[in-house]
């Protein structure tokens, strides 16, 4: 059995929707003129060059396509003549659902010649209010208030965002810290390694709850990490790289929780959601989350902590257009409102451009800087 592959090509000219195979046209060339040197002319190629692809498809397939004797006219094998018409059947069936792709490819590529359209590769660590934000501003692209923008969002670790961002896989990283995570912290280790001021920009996003998903009524009674270590509830982590990882162990040392302590700190999952699920089918009684995914299972939410959720790109990235289309859309009194309505979400400078040292307070200028590898 051989396998098919499509590919297409991009052109100015308004020629039919064709999914087309070159062998094919060869074989259609051969058999109307009745000689390979014919049918290269008719094709405006060389018949050297005929030859050698009819041999090279012979090869490929196995069988014989070409069959010519002295004084006759060439003509197709079996082989050769049951590919025409199998090229013929699909065609005819397949005509409409050819014409369908080909027009919804224009539609996509036409995005790409259009200079109010912009595209801005996001990594972030998952966030609920950053999936709503790709929809509402889809829903502004189709209203055409403003410039298109569309979000091509991969969800990572936030540490692996970061990375992602020096290394010039996307323009712009999401990442999460505690709002009153200080100097010699875990969070300051994580993330000054990776940041460099006067290189990267911070742009306010959001402030949100980070706390304990609990099955509905809380039925061991877990207020804390404290709760969940004595009463040696299953939890559900996140995985190293995670924001939410990186927040869960410094709650631990604040706490003075080892690790250790915790019944099921080895076992992660991919994202909020995904412990939120593990929680709602009993595998586990608890796990750290946000607040929209705790109420999405169907779980309780006991509140632990404050966090600001980051944007962060290269302070060159200002000032192209997609980076600016984003930043207007982030301070739209209406996109705010909307985000506020997510559970534990609260739009604080949302679009705003920040100093570096006012946001991760841990910065110390005076200190050495660690190398950050930037590719461009």
């Amino acid at each position: 059995m051989h396998r098919l592959q499509f590919h297409y090509t991009l052109s100015r000219d308004s020629s039919p929707a064709l999914v087309r195979n070159p062998l094919i046209d060869l074989l259609q060339a051969v058999s109307s003129q009745g000689s390979i040197s014919a049918g290269a002319r008719a094709l405006g190629l060389s018949y050297r060059h005929v030859w050698g692809e009819l041999k090279r498809w012979e090869n490929e397939l196995g069988n014989e396509l070409v069959v010519w004797e002295k004084g006759q006219s060439a003509r197709l094998t079996e082989f050769g003549a049951k590919l025409m018409w199998a090229e013929r059947q699909a065609q005819a069936r397949l005509a409409p659902q050819i014409e369908a792709l080909r027009a919804e490819l224009e539609r996509t590529y036409a995005q790409a010649f259009d200079d109010s359209v912009h595209v801005v590769t996001l990594y972030a660590s998952h966030d609920e209010a950053l999936s709503t934000l790709r929809e509402y501003a889809l829903q502004q692209a189709h209203a055409q208030t403003q410039g298109q923008l569309h979000l091509d969002i991969r969800f990572t670790g936030s540490v692996d965002a970061i990375r992602a961002l020096n290394e010039g896989r996307c323009v712009m990283a999401g990442f999460h810290t505690l709002l009153d995570s200080g100097a010699r912290t875990l969070t300051e280790r994580t993330y000054k390694p990776l940041l460099r001021p006067g290189l990267h920009k911070i742009i306010g996003f959001a402030q949100r709850t980070q706390g304990l998903m609990v099955a509905r009524g809380n039925p061991l009674g877990l207020h804390s990490l404290q709760d969940v270590a004595a009463r040696q509830a299953r939890f559900a982590n996140r995985a190293l790289g995670t924001g939410t990882r990186v927040v869960l162990d410094e709650l631990l040392t604040r706490a003075a929780v080892p690790a250790s302590s915790i019944k099921g700190y080895e076992h992660t999952e991919p994202s909020h959601a995904a412990v939120a699920n593990a929680v709602a089918a009993a595998q586990f009684d608890v796990g750290l989350g946000i607040a929209a995914a705790a109420l999405g299972a169907g779980l309780d939410f006991v509140p632990l902590a404050q966090e600001r959720y980051h944007l962060v790109c290269l302070k060159s990235a200002l000032t192209q257009p997609g980076t600016l289309a984003l930043l207007q859309l982030l301070r739209m009194p209406e996109w705010q409102s909307t985000m506020q309505s997510i559970p534990g979400y609260k739009a604080v400078q949302s679009g705003e451009v920040l100093a570096m040292r006012r946001v991760l307070p841990w910065w110390d200028y005076r200190q050495k800087k660690l190398p950050v590898r930037i590719q461009t």
